[in-house]
C-alpha cells in the first residue's frame, strides 16, 4: 500500500473475499483465506478459523454447483488434503465411502467419515442385496447399487461444507464422528431488504467410457483345435471341418486371416449352411454401451430482511446412464425458513424432500445377471447383433438366444428383462428454537429427523442361468433416525480475555426394518408378482433399533486475540454396549497460538503465522445386537434359524486417541497460504469378528482385540500470482500421506479380516498394514526367477502371501482458475501413488486369451509357448525351463484366479478430474433485461487419465453386498468422461 493510504477497512463475509479500502485510492480485492474466516464446527457452533486447534478446511458452493456430479460429494475429490471418495464403480447413483486421514479400524464399514447436515447427523446407511461380488456358479443374484443417504443431498442446495479431519474437530459428535465429519450448511434466503431473487440453473451432460480394456481381435473363439489336415480351425456344432469348437469361451482360435469356418447363423438359429468369413467383430462389446445423458433443472425462490429469511428450491434430474435402459430420476424440494419472534427469540427449520426412482439399476460383480460377466466372456468373432432380437422365435418370455453358452446370459436380457427397480423417499428436516437470555447467555433447543422408505423389485425372467423359471423380489426398507439436542452457551469477555462456554445433551434413536419377500420361480413367464410365484420365501422383520444417550460440553479461552484453548468432554450412554461397559467418557484439548501477532511480526510480507496442537480422545460402540445370541428369521412360516456368529456379552467400547498438530502460513499481503499438519491416531479395543474352528458350530465370534497406530501429514497451499483489474490466476495444491501399523491383535486371531472372492484376503498381521492383500504368488527362486513344474507350467506355492496394499502411499491435487475479464475458466487434476488392486476382470480375460497381453507366442508352431524361468534341478540347483506348453495351457495358468501376484497392478493415476469454461455477461448488458447475473458454461469431468492399470479404472473397488471395498476389481462397470452445459441465471 502507498504511504498516503490511510485506512484499511476489512469486510468479510465468512471469510470468503477481502477487500481493502485505501482511503485515496480505487479499491481492490483480493481473494483469500481469512484469518477471521467463519467456519462452523462440531454441534453447528461458529467458530473463527484462528481460534481452532485443528483443521477445519471449507468447500463452498461454487465447487458443488459448477462441476456437477450425480453425487456431490464426488465434486470434493482432490480438493482437500486427506479427503478420498471411493465409489465401487457399479452405476450412475455412485454411492460414496468418504474417509479422511485414511483407515483406523478393521471393520472397512467403520471408517467413514460422518455427514452432518446443519447441525444433524446424517444416518447414511446403505442395505445391500445381501448377495456377494462374487458368485458365478453358485447360482443366486448379484449385488446393485442402490444409493445411500448421500445420494439425497441436492448439490444445488448446498452452501458450504466443513471438513473436520481429526477426532477433535469432531469430539462432541461422538462416535460417528471418530473418523472425521463432514458438516454440510444448505443454503438459506441471503437476498437484501426483503427483495425476492430467484435464481434458475440448468446443465445437460453426456457422459462415454473413459478408458476400456485392451482387447485383441487377432484370433477368434477355440482352443487350439485342429482338424485332419492339421490345421487349426473352428467349427459351430460338428461339421465336415471336424467336431465343435464353438462352445468354449477362450479365444485361443484360428488367426483372422480371410479363411471361412462353419459360424453360427442367426437367421437359422445354429449352424450356417455355408462356410462363412472368419472375421472379427471389434465393436462387439463397445458397441453395447451407448452415449449417456443427464438433465437436470433446479428453480430457487429466496428473500430476506432484518427479521426473516425465507428459500426455497425445486430440483429436478433426469439420468439415462450409458448402459441400455438403465439410470434414475430424482425430484428434490428444500425449504428454509428463520425468523426472528422477539427479540429474545428466534425460531428456524429446514426441511428437503428427495425422491429417488428407477426401473432398473445396473447389476455389478461376477454373475450372470452383470453386464461385466457377458463383456468377459464375449468372443471376437460374435457379433452383438445376433443378440438383438434376445428372445427365439416363438419363445418370446420363454427361451432367449444365448448361442454360445447357456451360462452367459444375453446382454440385451440383462438390460431390457433383468430390472433392478427402486423407488426411495427420504424427508430430512430440523427445527431450531434459539433464546438469548441476554448478551451472555443463549440456550438452542433443536430436534431433527431422517425418515427413509425404499421399495425395491427385483426381475428375473424365465430361462435365465441361475433362475432357469425366473425370480421375483420385493424389498420394503423403513429406517429412521431422530436426534434431540439442546445447548446452553455463555460468552463474556474480561478486559483481554474471552470466555465461551457450552453444555448439553443428546438422544439419538435409530429403528431399521425390512420386510423381504423372494418369489422362488414364476408360474406364468413374464408377470412379476408374488402371487405368481411357484413358492414364496418370506423373511419377516427382525429389529435394528439403537440409542444412544451423551452429554456434552465445551469451554474455549482466548487472549488478546493471539492464545485460543478448546477443552470438550462428552459421555455416552450406548444401548449396543452391555451395562457395565455402558458408559463412556471422552476428552479433547486444542490450543492455537497466533504468533505472527505475539512477536508482531506482520508486515506487507509477512501477514500470518499461526500455530495449532490438539489432543483428543474418542469412544466408539459396536453395532446393534453383537451381546446376545439371537435366531436369525427362516424363509419358513414361523421357523427360525440359528445365527453363524458368536457374540459377545461384555463387549468394551472402542478407544480412538488423535493428537495433531500443524502450521498456517500467509505472505505477501495474503496471496500466498501455506498449511501444513501432522496427526497420529492411536486405535484399541477394536470390535471385530474373528474365524472360529467349524466344528464349535459357529463361523465367527466377535471380541475386542487389536491396536491401529496410524500417521500422516498433510500439505495444501493457496496463491494467487497475479491479479489485475481483468485478469487473476488463483493456484490451489494439496498433497496428503497416510501409513498405519497393526500393533497388536488377539491370541488366536488368524489375522484375515475379509476377503473378495475366496482369493484376496485382507490381513491385519503385527508389524503389517491395514489394506495388506494376500493371495497366492508366483513361486521364485532367490534370483528372483519364476519357477516352473515339469510340465512346463508355473509353479503353484503351498501358502498365501502378501502383495501389496489397496491403499496409496500419497494422494495429491491441483486446481487453477483464471479469470479474463467476464470469462472463468478453470481445471483440476489430481492422482495418487502407491497402492495396487486385484482384477478378476483380468484374470479371466487373460486365462481366455481376450487381451493383448495374451498374443505373444500365438505364431509359434503349434501354439506352443516356454515360460521364461527356472526348474529345480534334483540337488536343489536351477536350470532354465525349456518345457513348451499350448498358450492356452500358459495363460490359463499363469494368470489362474487364484494367482493374486499376476492379476494384481499398480493402481496409480493422473486424472484430469475437471475443466470449466464460463461467461458471465456484463451487468449492463443483462439489467435491461430484469437479470442480476446470466452465466453459460461448458463443463467436463473425468477428460483425461494416464494409468498402467489395465482394466476400466484405477480408483477400483468392489460392491460386496453392502461394503464397497477397495483394493479389488470383481466385475467392475465403465467409468464416464463427462461433458456438459450449464446455464446459470438470478432475477
Amino acid at each position: 500500500m502507498r504511504k498516503e493510504t490511510q485506512k484499511v477497512l476489512i469486510l468479510s463475509l465468512l471469510g470468503l473475499v477481502s477487500v481493502n479500502l485505501a482511503a485515496q485510492q480505487k479499491a481492490k480485492k483480493d481473494t483469500i483465506k481469512n484469518i477471521d474466516e467463519v467456519v462452523v464446527t462440531a454441534l453447528g457452533i461458529k467458530r473463527q478459523d484462528k481460534s481452532l486447534g485443528y483443521v477445519a478446511e471449507k468447500v463452498n458452493s461454487g465447487t458443488f454447483e459448477e462441476t456437477q456430479n450425480n453425487n456431490w460429494a464426488q465434486s470434493m475429490e482432490g480438493k482437500v488434503a486427506g479427503l478420498k471418495v471411493q465409489t465401487a464403480g457399479a452405476g450412475p447413483l455412485a454411492s460414496s465411502r468418504i474417509t479422511l486421514r485414511g483407515e483406523k479400524s478393521m471393520v472397512l464399514d467403520n471408517n467413514y467419515a460422518l455427514i452432518v447436515v446443519d447441525g444433524i447427523p446424517l444416518g447414511n446407511s446403505t442395505t445391500g442385496t445381501g448377495t456377494p461380488a462374487y458368485g458365478a456358479g453358485s447360482g443366486g443374484d448379484v449385488p446393485i447399487d442402490l444409493g445411500n443417504g448421500l445420494n439425497s443431498i441436492n448439490p444445488d442446495d448446498i452452501e458450504s461444507v466443513t471438513v473436520l479431519k481429526g477426532a477433535s474437530a469432531a469430539a462432541l459428535y461422538g462416535s460417528r464422528a471418530a473418523n472425521g465429519a463432514l458438516m454440510i450448511t444448505t443454503k438459506s434466503g441471503k437476498s437484501k431488504n426483503g427483495k425476492i431473487q430467484v435464481t434458475f440453473n440448468s446443465y445437460s451432460s453426456y457422459d462415454t467410457v473413459l478408458k476400456w480394456p485392451d482387447w485383441q481381435y487377432e484370433y477368434g473363439q477355440g482352443t487350439l483345435a485342429k482338424n485332419t489336415a492339421g490345421q487349426f480351425y473352428y467349427s459351430y456344432g460338428a461339421s465336415a471341418d471336424g467336431v465343435s469348437t464353438g462352445g468354449t469361451s477362450s479365444a485361443f482360435g484360428p488367426k483372422f486371416a480371410g479363411q471361412y469356418y462353419f459360424q453360427y447363423d442367426p437367421t437359422v438359429g445354429g449352424q450356417s449352411k455355408e462356410r462363412q468369413l472368419w472375421r472379427a467383430y471389434e465393436d462387439n462389446i463397445k458397441g453395447f454401451w451407448r452415449t449417456g445423458s443427464t438433465y437436470s433443472n433446479s428453480l430457487s425462490v429466496e428473500s430476506s430482511n432484518d427479521k426473516t429469511n425465507f428459500r426455497t428450491s425445486l430440483t429436478y434430474l433426469n439420468n439415462e446412464w450409458m448402459m441400455p435402459n438403465t439410470g434414475f430420476d430424482r425430484l428434490n424440494f428444500a425449504l428454509s425458513f428463520a425468523h426472528q419472534l422477539t427479540k429474545k427469540l428466534k425460531v428456524s427449520t429446514k426441511f428437503t424432500f428427495n425422491k429417488t426412482s428407477s426401473d432398473n439399476l445396473p447389476a455389478t460383480g461376477y454373475n450372470n445377471q452383470s453386464i461385466s460377466y457377458f463383456m468377459i466372456f464375449q468372443n471376437p468373432n460374435v457379433d452383438l447383433a445376433w443378440y438383438q432380437p434376445i428372445w427365439k422365435p416363438g419363445q418370446v418370455q420363454i427361451d432367449q438366444i444365448h448361442p454360445f453358452s447357456t451360462f452367459i446370459d444375453n446382454p440385451y436380457l440383462i438390460a431390457y428383462e433383468m430390472l433392478n427397480g427402486v423407488d426411495k423417499k427420504t424427508i430430512f428436516g430440523n427445527i431450531t428454537a434459539d433464546y438469548q437470555f441476554n448478551k451472555n447467555f443463549s440456550l438452542m433447543l433443536r430436534s431433527g429427523l431422517e425418515v427413509l422408505n425404499e421399495k425395491r423389485t427385483t426381475k428375473r425372467p424365465w430361462s435365465s442361468a441361475n433362475y432357469a423359471k425366473g425370480f421375483y423380489r420385493e424389498q420394503y426398507i423403513k429406517n429412521d433416525e431422530y436426534n434431540n439436542d439442546v445447548l446452553f452457551s455463555y460468552k463474556q469477555s474480561f478486559n483481554k480475555f474471552n470466555i465461551s462456554a457450552s453444555a448439553g445433551g443428546s438422544i439419538r434413536y435409530n429403528q431399521y426394518v425390512m420386510n423381504d419377500y423372494q418369489a422362488n420361480g414364476l408360474k406364468i413367464a413374464g408377470e412379476y408378482n408374488l402371487t405368481n410365484a411357484l413358492g414364496i420365501d418370506v423373511k419377516y422383520p427382525k429389529p435394528g433399533d439403537e440409542q444412544v444417550n451423551s452429554v456434552y460440553g465445551l469451554v474455549t479461552l482466548g487472549y488478546d486475540n493471539k492464545f485460543f484453548v478448546d477443552v470438550t468432554g462428552r459421555n455416552d450412554w450406548s444401548s449396543t454396549l452391555p451395562k457395565s461397559n455402558r458408559s463412556f467418557f471422552y476428552p479433547s484439548v486444542s490450543t492455537s497460538f497466533i504468533l505472527s501477532e505475539i512477536f508482531k511480526l506482520k508486515s506487507d510480507r509477512f501477514n500470518y503465522w499461526k500455530l495449532r496442537a490438539s489432543w483428543a480422545k474418542v469412544g466408539i460402540d459396536g453395532s446393534p445386537y453383537q451381546l446376545d445370541t439371537y435366531y436369525d428369521t427362516s424363509s419358513i412360516t414361523g421357523s427360525v434359524v440359528a445365527r453363524n456368529i458368536f457374540n459377545n456379552p461384555n463387549l468394551k467400547p472402542e478407544k480412538n486417541a488423535n493428537v495433531e498438530a500443524g502450521m498456517d502460513f500467509s505472505v505477501l499481503k495474503n496471496r500466498l497460504n501455506f498449511n501444513f499438519t501432522l496427526y497420529q491416531n492411536m486405535s484399541e479395543n477394536q470390535i471385530i469378528p474373528v474365524s472360529l474352528p467349524y466344528e464349535s458350530g459357529y463361523s465367527q465370534r466377535i471380541i475386542n482385540a487389536g491396536k491401529i497406530r496410524n500417521r500422516g501429514m498433510e500439505l495444501s497451499l493457496n496463491t494467487t500470482p497475479f491479479k489485475t483489474k481483468s485478469f487473476s490466476w488463483m493456484i490451489g495444491a494439496n498433497w496428503s500421506a497416510n501409513e498405519n501399523r497393526v500393533l497388536t491383535t488377539s491370541e488366536g486371531f488368524d489375522g484375515i479380516i475379509s476377503t473378495v472372492g475366496g482369493v484376496v484376503f485382507y490381513k491385519a498381521v503385527v508389524g503389517g498394514s491395514l489394506g495388506d492383500m494376500y493371495g497366492f504368488k508366483l513361486v521364485k527362486n532367490s534370483q528372483g526367477q519364476v519357477v516352473y513344474d515339469n510340465a512346463g507350467l508355473p509353479l503353484r506355492p503351498a501358502e498365501i502371501e502378501k502383495v501389496g496394499n489397496a491403499f496409496p502411499k500419497w494422494r495429491a491435487g491441483l486446481q487453477n482458475d483464471f479469470k479474463i475479464k467476464n470469462f472463468t475458466v478453470s481445471f483440476s487434476f489430481d492422482g495418487q501413488y502407491g497402492g495396487v488392486a486385484y482384477s478378476q476382470s483380468h484374470h479371466k480375460m487373460s486365462e481366455q486369451g481376450k487381451l493383448k497381453s495374451t498374443l505373444p507366442g500365438r505364431d509359434n508352431p503349434n501354439g506352443m509357448i516356454v515360460g521364461e524361468g527356472v526348474v529345480q534341478n534334483p540337488d536343489g540347483s536351477y536350470s532354465p525351463n525349456t518345457k513348451a506348453v499350448t498358450v492356452s495351457a500358459y495363460y490359463a495358468e499363469y494368470y489362474r484366479r487364484a494367482n493374486v501376484e499376476t492379476n494384481t497392478f499398480s493402481t496409480d493415476f493422473i486424472k484430469l478430474r475437471d475443466a470449466r469454461i464460463a461467461y458471465s455477461f456484463p451487468k449492463e448488458t443483462i439489467k435491461s433485461l430484469g437479470l442480476q447475473d446470466l452465466t453459460l458454461a461448458i463443463f467436463g469431468k473425468n477428460l483425461w487419465m494416464w494409468t498402467k492399470f489395465p482394466m476400466f479404472d484405477p480408483e477400483v473397488a468392489t460392491l460386496d453386498n453392502a461394503t464397497i471395498t477397495p483394493g479389488v476389481e470383481m466385475g467392475q462397470l465403465p467409468t464416464a468422461r463427462t461433458v456438459g452445459f450449464q446455464l446459470n441465471l438470478k432475477f
